[in-house]
Order: C-alpha cells, then sequence, then structure tokens
C-alpha cells in the first residue's frame, strides 16, 4: 500500500466562519491556525497547503484572562536605533481591534513561503458582519 501525498488538483477547501464573542485569544488562535494548516483532515501533508478557509467574526469582543489587557505587550521596530514602539493590549484593540487575532494566528502557523500561503486564507472582522456570504461558510464550533 502506498502513503498517501497531497497535491494541488486533490485538495478540496471548505469556508469555515468562527464566532470569536467570549473565547480566549489563545485558544481560539491555536484552533484557527489547525484549521488553516489542514492538520484536522485525514489527508495532511506536511509539505501542502491543505487547508480551510477561516473567517473570524467578532474579533473586538475576544477575552484575554488576568491582567494581560494592561501587562501583554506588542512591539514592533522601525529598524532605526531607538525605533522599538510597544502598545499594550489595550491599545492594539483600541487601535485595530483585529490584529491581535492575527498576530496570534500568524505565530503559530508554520514561518516561510508555506506559511505566508496558509496566513492569507484568514479573514478577520472587528463586527458581526463579513463580506463572504457568497462563499456560504460553514460554523465551526471552537471551545475555550
Amino acid at each position: 500500500m502506498k502513503t498517501f501525498m497531497a497535491n494541488a488538483n486533490t485538495i478540496e477547501r471548505k469556508w469555515l466562519v468562527v464566532d470569536a464573542a467570549g473565547k480566549k485569544l489563545g485558544r481560539l488562535a491555536t484552533e484557527v491556525a489547525t484549521v488553516l494548516r489542514g492538520k484536522h483532515k485525514p489527508t495532511f501533508t506536511p509539505h501542502v497547503d491543505t487547508g480551510d478557509y477561516v473567517i473570524i467574526i467578532n474579533a473586538s469582543k475576544i477575552v484575554l484572562t488576568g491582567k494581560k489587557w494592561s501587562d501583554k505587550m506588542y512591539y514592533t521596530h522601525s529598524t532605526y536605533n531607538g525605533g522599538l514602539k510597544t502598545k499594550s493590549a489595550e491599545t492594539l484593540m483600541a487601535q485595530k481591534p483585529t490584529k491581535m487575532v492575527e498576530l496570534a494566528v500568524k505565530g503559530m502557523l508554520p514561518k516561510g513561503r508555506l506559511g505566508r500561503q496558509m496566513y492569507k486564507k484568514l479573514f478577520v472582522f472587528a463586527g458581526e458582519e463579513h463580506n463572504k456570504q457568497a462563499q456560504k461558510p460553514e460554523v465551526m464550533e471552537v471551545r475555550g
């Protein structure tokens, strides 16, 4: 018996929608990253993008435990001397409500060309509405 290897012709992708309201950031991100990678499918192949498309709604209603709203910091650097900028989770959520979820999921995907290809299948929306109704997404339940 030969081992199955997925390729671009044999992949079937679904569209899934996840409601992030009241969900913990890390728990949501791990399950979404697993689906984007395709590890939930029996046809998973490590060197091929076999994952599904994921739409996350209500990203602005995500939950952080403890004092993470004030203590968790996000860093960016301009590559110039003294160019380090920090933002707390609270200010990042106020300025860009979808960015925190995107960064959490992106950090859990593989680094390199394949990971960037998987990340393009993620769509995050701050509110209840999304513009992907034409794809007829199925509802995906996430624990946590």
